[in-house]
């Protein structure tokens, strides 16, 4: 088995498909996990100085995540953190941010005695670190549209993007639309899977639900690519309902309106979420069909399947396997009509995703890495 090293998410956070698929690796694959090392600048606010603080006061090597998790760590799985310059945009800072990243991993890779790994990432900044740490081959997961993506420096990341595309052996695309992007050569399709076990088998109902009403839900980050128009006017004509919101705000401002059926509940661990969705009348996807939306393959959709309920969906791409399952609204007198109706609803078929597992994502996964 390849040793690996990988650039994603900060382990134990809510996991993202890359923690999803790299922690389910065969567990004789030797990994070292990289901490975020960042796709923007920081700004002045008070969460990006704590972030910031806890980056440079983290060590360099843990047995434990850098945030709290009830999840656990593989034990083939080193998790690191680094220090350098996120997002480096000019020629001098990318030069500084890769010596800066190289001069830190290369002890830790020798102490770990890993021979000629694999780089993997699914983050365009490690883009110039390509070659620069003995990697005998680099795999580059594309999980998103960094040129739609919010919060971040477009052109700056995909000037690291372009870098990487050029470095690297194989791309792997969680969407068709991704896919069309890189070249065809050297890209290969490799779809977003389901925690089957943990969607489908019953869960109790979360004490913070509300009661007494129907509920329409969703969880996700609450950003610029959800139809806050839609959902207002919808709760608006429908104060018999209640609408559910869990997950971090991204915008710096509360688009919702202020009503007694809106109820944002903040962020939930991944593995409470079954507590949520499997209790609420029906799964929302009130998404605006805007640039991010056309690339992505979200992963909540397969997870909504899973647990039973039937979902209420905007159109957009990702839906097409999927279409005879969803209820696809257009507007808000649809999504309306939709709930006044939702005991006729079609509903999601569970099974039907019981064999898209991250488990078969991960042993596809084993298999081409030993191909590189």
């Amino acid at each position: 088995m390849r040793d690996l090293i990988v650039f994603g998410e900060d382990f134990g956070g809510h996991p993202s498909s890359t923690q999803h698929i790299i922690s389910r690796l065969n567990p004789q694959r030797r990994i070292v996990w990289v901490n975020s090392i960042g796709l923007r600048k920081p700004r002045f606010s008070l969460h990006d100085f704590k972030r910031a603080c806890s980056k440079l006061r983290a060590s360099h090597v843990n047995n434990t995540p850098s945030k709290p998790s009830t999840s656990l760590i593989p034990d083939n799985i080193n998790v690191i953190n680094i220090k350098t310059l996120p997002a480096p945009r000019y020629h001098w800072e990318r030069s500084l941010a890769k010596k800066w990243m190289a001069s830190q991993l290369t002890p830790i890779l020798n102490t770990l005695q890993f021979n000629k790994p694999i780089l993997w990432t699914s983050l365009p900044t490690a883009a110039d670190l390509c070659g620069q740490i003995s990697d005998s081959a680099v795999v580059y997961y594309c999980g998103d549209d960094f040129g739609a993506l919010a919060g971040v420096d477009h052109q700056t990341i995909l000037n690291h993007e372009q870098t990487l595309t050029e470095k690297t052996d194989l791309i792997l695309t969680a969407s068709h639309a991704m896919q069309r992007r890189f070249p065809a050569y050297k890209t290969q399709l490799l779809q977003h899977g389901v925690d089957y076990e943990r969607f489908s088998q019953p869960a109790p109902r979360a004490v913070d639900l509300p009661s007494a009403k129907p509920i329409a839900g969703f969880y996700g980050s609450l950003s610029n690519w959800l139809d806050y128009d839609l959902i207002n006017a919808t709760a608006a004509a429908m104060p018999h309902w209640n609408f559910v919101f869990i997950g971090q705000n991204e915008l710096g401002y509360n688009p919702f309106a202020k009503r007694d059926n809106i109820h944002l509940l903040g962020p939930r661990a991944h593995h409470e979420l079954p507590s949520y969705c499997q209790h609420w009348q029906v799964s929302l996807l009130p998404f605006v069909l805007n640039e991010q939306i056309k690339a992505c393959s979200p992963l909540k959709l397969m997870e909504y399947i899973a647990c039973g309920r039937p979902i209420i969906s905007t159109s957009f791409p990702a839906l097409k396997p999927f279409n005879d399952q969803i209820n696809i609204i257009r507007s808000a007198s649809e999504l309306c009509q939709a709930l006044h109706t939702h005991q006729d609803l079609t509903p999601s078929v569970s099974h039907s995703v019981k064999q898209q597992s991250w488990q078969h994502r991960a042993q596809f996964v084993d298999w081409i890495l030993e191909l590189l």
